[in-house]
Formats: structure tokens, sequence, C-alpha cells
């Protein structure tokens, strides 16, 4: 029997069917053409650059850029199986020059004895000092071989500039809920390659808590499946019920009582913003805690962070919303588990800061007077006054330039006649806001006199 030009006899087809069937779930998993891939529709889906690419056989090198198990390894093998190119696969983490040069040689003879390409998937690439980087240049240049690289590092910072220059990149993102939830339940659906032969009663909060904490990671999501799985004896009547208690067994994380859609979403959110308003770091920290344990959006928490920093923290210390910011950007550069700590340093820093909701408030009645005001002309002497013909309506002609005088602030009038020394913000004697209220004291006077 022949088998991909090898002479196979029975004895050797059956080890292989075993030890195929022996590989984790994940693995057997893997999609076997691109219309199987779950997720990625950006940059996959028909039609698309890289799916055009991969289909005419014009692949060049690439990095892809994305979190574990979003599909790096996946990609890479459907590519080399879509372009008939030998695949070698080698880690950053284990392999050095020596091995990369092996992969190029046998790429090179492949070539030129049987004009045949080689894909060099080279996982962890950013593990690779800038000398074992340089290794691969020549090759990738002469197209010996095609490079395709795997970071869940950014690789501006982690790969070399040469390198970069001779790549496409392409980021993928985590896969969504949506996607997990069709692979999870494609393997159990799936009588050759899945659990389908199992009968397994996936209940819907164990699907829900496995999506969760395998965090857009699909291996990881089929590696837990798998365990609960094989670990759980059939009831009578032959069904394996893998219930929430096994699932977060197997996934070796507490299986919260969060229902992400339901009243304990809200309650969790509601303690976790009041505890940041009421200057309690410990309590805003364990709420913080709670709801990452039980996967909710990082990006969600971040939103609800950067949200408080202005409403409840305002002006009284102006540096909580760029800590907010600096954090919300962490939880996209970094992602989870890591960008916990980010969140765990706004979060303690906002709840511990001075606090006003002045800002907030003062916006809230510049709406009411918006809406109750029957004229908000724009005075005279403060509108555009660029264009030709504005000076004919005495457009901007009175206006008097700031920067021109004392401090540079002079007293001219700014809100519409009908709302002159109407007040809305309302600066406190906290924090930073308290030197904010003394200057505004000392520039508008009464005005600002309580």
């Amino acid at each position: 029997m022949m088998k991909g030009g090898i002479t196979m006899d029975l004895f050797d087809l059956i080890a292989t069917e075993d030890l195929k069937a022996a590989e984790p779930l994940a693995a057997r998993m893997r999609p076997q053409s691109l219309d199987e891939l779950v997720g990625h529709e950006e940059i996959l889906s028909p039609g698309k650059q890289l799916r055009r690419a991969i289909e005419a056989d014009r692949i060049g090198s690439i990095i892809f850029y994305g979190p574990p198990g979003s599909g790096k390894t996946t990609i890479a093998r459907l590519i080399a199986h879509y372009t008939k190119a030998e695949f070698r696969a080698l880690s950053a983490v284990s392999a050095g020059v020596a091995d990369v040069k092996k992969v190029i040689a046998e790429a090179t003879d492949l070539r030129k004895m049987y004009r045949k390409k080689t894909i060099l998937f080279l996982d962890e690439i950013h593990r690779f000092n800038k000398a074992q980087q340089d290794a691969l240049l020549s090759a990738v240049e002469e197209g010996i071989i095609g490079l395709i690289g795997a970071t869940t590092s950014n690789p501006f910072f982690d790969v070399n500039s040469a390198l970069l220059s001779r790549a496409r990149i392409y980021k993928l993102n985590p896969l969504s809920p949506e996607n997990m939830a069709l692979i999870i339940r494609s393997a159990l659906k799936d009588s050759v390659r899945g659990l389908g032969k199992m009968n397994i009663e996936l209940q819907s909060e164990a699907e829900e808590h496995l999506i969760l904490t395998a965090n857009g990671d699909a291996r990881k999501a089929l590696n837990g499946l798998e365990l609960a799985a094989l670990t759980t004896p059939a009831n009578q009547q032959g069904i394996i019920q893998i219930s929430l208690d096994i699932i977060a067994e197997a996934m070796q994380s507490k299986a919260l009582r969060y229902d992400k859609d339901g009243d304990q979403h809200y309650d969790v959110i509601s303690a976790f913003i009041k505890s940041m308003r009421g200057s309690d770091p410990d309590a805003a920290l364990f709420w913080l805690a709670t709801m990452i344990a039980a996967g909710e959006s990082p990006r969600f928490i971040a939103r609800r962070v950067v949200i408080c920093a202005s409403e409840d923290v305002g002006n009284a210390d102006s540096m909580a919303l760029v800590v907010a910011m600096a954090a919300a950007q962490a939880v996209e550069l970094i992602g989870l588990p890591e960008a916990r700590i980010n969140l765990a340093h706004a979060v303690a820093y906002i709840a511990s800061a001075p606090k006003s909701n002045a800002a907030y408030t003062g916006y809230e009645k510049a709406v009411e007077a918006v809406e109750q005001a029957n004229d908000i002309s724009v005075p005279v002497h403060l509108r555009d006054a660029s264009y030709s013909g504005a000076k004919s309506f005495g457009y901007g002609q009175s206006y008097k330039y700031a920067h021109l005088y004392p401090e540079h602030f002079v007293e001219q009038q700014y809100l519409p006649e009908s709302l002159q020394r109407k007040r809305f913000y309302e600066p406190t004697d906290l924090g930073q806001e308290k030197e904010i209220k003394e200057r505004l004291k000392r520039l508008w006077g009464d005005r600002y006199v309580d």
C-alpha cells in the first residue's frame, strides 16, 4: 500500500492510525481546508488578499501575530497544503542557527532536484536573537524558503527590520465566543476526528465557562473539553454529562456563578464602579478579580475604568484618565493574562485618587441649558472671520487674543447673550481641582465666588 509516496504494510498503516487517534483533540480537529477554518474572516474569507494568494500559490514570507490558540500554526499548515510545499516546523524556543541551516540545506536540495518549495514555519520567532534572525535573510531573499513566522509579541518590537521588510504581517484577533462555540460543538459532533462517538452532553453553563476560561484559545478549550470527557463516566443511559463543575476542574478554574447576560453581571460591575467611586481600592480590586476570574471581557472592564476616571475623579486628579487610558491600551497590546496587572494598576490608582464629578455634572447642566435656551447665537466677536466677507459682518473684529494679556487671560463674553455669567462647572476643594477653583476665582472674580 502506498501513502505519501512511501510503501506501507498493514501493520504500518494500523500503527499510523493508532498514533493519529492518540493525538490530542486540538491536533485532530485542526481544519483540513480554508473552508473549515473558523474565524479570521477579515483576512481569509473568500476574496480577501491572503486567501487569493494562498489559492493562487503566490505566497511570500509571512509573520502571523496573535494570541495563543488563535490559529497561527493551523493557517501555516493549510498554506503548505494548498501550495503543495514541503512543510518544516521549528520552535525558536528550542531551535538554533544549526537547525535553521539544516532546513535551508534540505530546501535547497528539494528546489534543485524536484523544483519543490519549502515552507519553514518558525514558531515564537520573537525568541530568536538578531544573529539567529539574520541567518534566515539570504534564504528568504533568494526564495529558497518561504518563511512563516508566528509570534504572540508585537513583531515590530521583537523582529529585526531587515526580516520585517521581507515579510507581510497579519494580525490574528482572538477567536470570538461565537467562534469558540462553533469549534467546541464541531468537536462534539465529529465522530471521525472529534468526540462524536462518545455521546457527550455538555451543559450550557459548562460550555459558557469553557469559552470564557479559554479566552479565545481554541487549543486550550479543546484540550479542556477532552480531559473532561475522558475522565467523566457515563450515566445509566450511557450519556457523559459534563457539568459546570467538571469543566471548571478540567480547566483548573473556579466555577463562579457569574452570568454575563444576567443580574450577576450587572451587580458585579455596579459594585466595581461604586467601590472605585467610594475610594475603596481593596473592594475595587476584589470585584476586578471576580470579573477576570469569571471570564469577563477585559475590554469591557477597561472601558468602565476609563469612564470612572473622568466621571468620578475628573480634575481632582487628571492623571487618573491618563492611567486609565494607558491600561486600556495595554489590554489591546498585551491581552490577558498579563493585562490584569495593568488593570489592577489603574483600578488601585483611581480608587485611591481624590474625587470630583464637577466636570461631568457641569456638562449635564450645560446640556440642560442648551435644551432650555431660546437663543444660542454665537457672540459676534467669537464668530469665524477666516473667510472673505466675514469682516463686512463685523465677525471677529472685537475679539481679544488671550495670549496678548497678562496671565494669558482677558475677560470677555464667551457664552451666548441669554446665558451671560451662567455657571456650569463647580470645582471642588479636593486635589488638583482646588487649585483650579482658586485660579478661576482670581480670573473671573465674583463669578466663581461661592
